[in-house]
């Protein structure tokens, strides 16, 4: 046997790195060995990098810093599966952060992302690439970018994951995917995402619970979704989940699922059938959870858009059920409750039900603390008052019960402050209410009381022009009524009013148009309108073709119609229907471009050349009524009056006048027609007969005054004129009551007219000659006039020599108050004529025959009446 030979060692190779322990206590050599080219020391490095993103956000930060992120996202894609595993890991734990979530996004994470979203991945993979996803899906980009790449239908079929954490990372992406893009939604419902979906909801996690409605509560916003859900039977599982209280945390999410499967008709038409709708509304109203009661309302709010939900929801009484959580003590619930009831308003069965059970809880609710509330109270009171075209509504039927609800509850004094708040749908929705209360007069006066027309004024100075719209409307609506007009002028309300013409809003525009109409139906308000310029504005606004509307022209001309000074200096016409009052001047055309002056500017013009201004005016200065004396009466002193003395001595103190009005001693003449003279011939006395009756009736209450044993010490200072009245003429008084005893009667137009013209013409110098028009001085008489007065103004009956311009007027002012129909136009040089229409006297029997129009003759021939065209009427109106 031979001897053993000793084996040798062999040398290690020179090429191989003997195996290092490495301990590094610093992220940087951590990071830098993300570059190694093994797998032990990628795969190390990751995991320690992932225990230290956990510990916090300056940990991420401080990784992103040393471009750990560059690293990994290389890593995530790497062919060795402990590497690719835990460089996931840690892209998930990062993504947490937003500026990680950026530079992830700048370097393409997502595809590389959905890549390990494969079967063939480990779960950890899968758990922590849906994580990173997750994150990333908060960035609408992301959004987009994962809808690209189909990760949609890796997390769809993830959702059927056994693991939990996959379970809840997919859903949430799913549900973060659709809550902003409806292309996702659509897709969800295409790749029959709702069977997982409804599947969640059975899991032992109530994370994954909530995620799961939430994502079926934003995808059943899209009808087609609503159509896969009710197909996959939702509602059952969500009525299902209502009726169980121990998931009473999942009834919120639930019930808004609902609310958006609700807005389909069929889908409320099958719940009424299988009683599902009744759970509901019982549920909303029984459940003591504060948010479902709200999401209940809501529900109903978003289902009650159709019409035909809006029967069903009557048929189970929800008007009861909204009712009833108006007296929650939470606000959110009260809002909710009252955008329900703004919707269901619109059916007019449900509308009668809340007039005539929840009218006062609404109207309390406007005085509420909270300005959600107070918006939704008077949003469901606009809805609620508002008529519909075959109904009334609510002011219609019960307007009376109506204000004694708003008296009792404050109402109207909550909405007038509720003008004054700052959001414009408030005061949008609060003038809405205003504007059909002021449909009732009772209503209107109430307001009016409260001072409504300056918190409107304060409106209309508004950015808004939603509020201005609607508040102008709402100006309109109460304008119609002298006080409040005059309440508003006082207030400087026409002065918004006029700005709001020249708007540069159509619609805010047109309204004003409207309101000025409106208001314009007083001379005192037409005159002050067109001292602000407004008829000016409006005047430019009917010449052009993009600026003009509906109601301009109207505007314009009912500001005509209630100043006619204005109406027959700017037109120089006025129709038949054009009644001449006292305080009418003419002073004749003014220049291009310049500014009628108030009758009263007039009048303190010195005298000068220019044309003097006629005025008709028959009214006595009116002076301020006395205080009376602090004197005890006795009634027993009073017995020996007469009723009626007694009449007309309360008569004389309530128009503050020591001397009684001769205009109302004639039976009220300046209204143009005395009530005891008729057509069949009743005659007045003559006037110096009315002035011996008017004094002694004067006479008789002086001597009953000396009689009465209740005495004051000193006899009352006569109060001082201190407002402006124009001169009362005294001629045209005596005219006016010459022409009612001897015209009025007379028992034909044709005659009236004749006999009026030829008493115009003989109280104004007689006919004149056609070739000796030229000797007729009236120019000198005029001069003397003005000369006497000392002013520009001269009473119309001063003038004994008048032209064809004075003569017209005088005919067109006596034959208004005694009721002959005739216009006034004025020509140039001087002329002016006026028209009649009246029948012949072959037609005169006729009942269809047409009256010709004539041109009455007033200087030439009196009372001779022209044809309309003839040659004859040429020349009377033209040189």
């Amino acid at each position: 046997m031979g001897k053993k030979v000793k084996k040798e060692v062999e040398p290690p190779p020179k090429d191989v790195f003997d195996p290092l322990s490495i301990e590094s206590k610093k992220a940087e050599t951590a990071v830098l060995m993300l570059q190694s080219p093994e797998e032990e020391i990628l795969a190390k490095s990751c995991d320690a990098l992932y225990k230290f993103a956990q510990k916090g956000d300056e940990n991420k930060i401080t990784l992103l810093g040393l471009g750990a992120v560059e690293s990994l996202s290389k890593l995530i894609s790497h062919e060795d599966k402990i590497v690719r595993r835990n460089a996931t890991m840690v892209c998930g734990i990062m993504a947490a952060h937003n500026e990680v979530r950026r530079l992830m996004q700048t370097l393409d994470l997502i595809p590389p992302l959905i890549a390990r979203l494969a079967p063939e991945e480990e779960v950890v993979i899968h758990e922590f690439a849906t994580l990173c996803l997750a994150h990333m899906a908060h960035e609408y980009t992301s959004k987009v970018r994962i809808f690209e790449v189909n990760g949609l239908e890796h997390l769809i079929r993830l959702l059927s994951s056994p693991d939990p954490d996959v379970k809840k990372n997919s859903v949430e992406c799913i549900y973060l995917l659709a809550q902003q893009d409806f292309q996702s939604r659509s897709a969800v419902c295409d790749q029959n995402a709702i069977p997982p979906l409804l599947e969640l909801l059975k899991s032992d996690y109530p994370v994954i619970q909530h995620l799961s409605l939430k994502a079926l509560g934003t995808i059943s916003c899209e009808a087609e979704c609503r159509l896969a859900l009710k197909e996959s039977q939702a509602l059952d599982h969500l009525l299902k989940i209502l009726e169980a209280k121990e998931l009473n945390d999942l009834h919120v999410e639930a019930l808004l699922i609902i609310a958006n499967c609700l807005e389909d008709a069929d889908t409320v038409q099958l719940l009424q059938q299988s009683g599902g709708l009744k759970k509901i509304l019982t549920f909303a109203e029984t459940s003591p959870l504060p948010d479902v009661q709200r999401n209940a309302a809501k529900a109903i709010a978003m289902s009650a858009h159709n019409a035909e939900n809006r029967k069903f929801f009557h048929e189970q009484e929800a008007e009861k059920t909204l009712v009833e959580l108006l007296g929650s003590d939470n606000n959110g619930v009260k809002v909710a409750a009252l955008q329900a009831i703004s919707m269901l308003c619109e059916n007019l069965a449900s509308k009668d039900v809340f007039s005539k059970n929840g009218i006062l809880q609404i109207i309390n609710l406007l005085s509420k603390d909270n300005a959600d509330v107070q918006e939704a109270a008077v949003f469901a009171l606009a809805n609620l008052i508002t008529g519909c075209p075959n109904n009334p509504g609510l002011l219609g039927r019960g307007h009376t019960l109506f204000l004694l609800v708003l008296v009792e509850a404050d109402g109207i004094d909550a909405l007038v402050n509720l003008l004054t708040d700052k959001r414009e749908g408030v005061i949008a929705n609060t003038c809405t209410v205003l504007t059909n209360m002021a449909a009732q007069e009772s209503l209107r006066l109430a307001m009016q009381s409260h001072g409504v027309m300056p918190a409107l004024v304060a409106t209309l100075q508004s950015a808004s022009n939603l509020v201005l719209r609607k508040a102008i409307i709402t100006v309109a609506s109460l304008g119609c009524d002298a006080e409040a007009r005059t309440e508003f002028r006082i207030a400087d309300g026409l002065v918004q009013l006029v700005k709001l013409l020249s708007s540069n809003h159509d619609e805010v525009r047109r309204n004003a148009c409207w309101a000025i109409a409106v208001f314009a139906n007083d001379e005192a308000t037409a005159s002050e309108l067109y001292r602000l310029g407004a008829f000016d504005i409006l005047q430019e606004m009917n010449l052009s073709t993009s600026r003009r509307n509906n109601f301009s022209e109207l505007a314009e001309n009912k500001m005509l119609d209630n100043n006619l000074s204005l109406k027959y200096n700017q037109k120089g016409h006025l129709s038949y229907t054009n009644l001449i009052e006292d305080g009418f001047y003419d002073h004749g055309q003014l220049k291009s471009g310049a500014k009628l002056p108030s009758l009263e500017e007039l009048s303190k013009q010195t005298l000068n050349q220019n044309r003097a201004v006629i005025v008709i005016n028959t009214k006595l200065p009116e002076l301020p009524t006395p205080s009376p004396p602090a004197v005890e009466e006795k009634p027993e002193l009073n017995l020996g009056r007469s009723s009626s003395s007694l009449s007309r001595s309360a008569s004389r103190e309530k128009g503050g006048r020591n001397i009684p009005s001769p205009v109302e001693d004639k039976q009220d003449l300046s209204s143009g027609r005395s009530p005891s003279l008729s057509r069949s011939g009743h005659k007045e006395k003559s006037s110096s007969k009315m002035k011996n009756k008017v004094k002694k009736e004067e006479e008789k209450m002086k001597e009953e005054e000396e009689l009465s044993p209740v005495k004051t010490q000193e006899e009352p200072v006569p109060p001082q004129i201190t407002q402006w009245f124009p001169p009362c003429d005294q001629d045209l008084i005596d005219y006016l009551s010459d022409v009612t005893r001897t015209i009025l009667p007379l028992p034909h137009p044709r005659e009236q007219v004749v006999a009026l013209a030829q008493f115009v013409a003989g109280k104004m110098g007689g006919p004149i000659a056609k070739d000796r028009l030229h000797e007729f001085s009236w120019e000198l008489h005029v001069g003397e006039i003005k000369y006497e007065l000392k002013s520009n103004v001269i009473p119309i009956g001063k003038i004994k020599k008048g032209i064809f311009y004075h003569r017209a007027l005088l005919f067109k002012a006596l034959a208004d108050r005694i009721g002959v129909v005739c216009n006034l136009t004025r020509g140039d040089y001087g002329r002016a004529w006026n028209e009649v229409k009246i029948l012949n006297d072959s037609n005169r029997a006729g009942t269809k025959a047409q009256p010709e129009t004539n041109v009455v003759d007033l200087m030439y021939e009196p009372g001779r009446l022209m044809k309309h065209g003839s040659v004859e009427a040429d020349h009377y109106q033209h040189i």
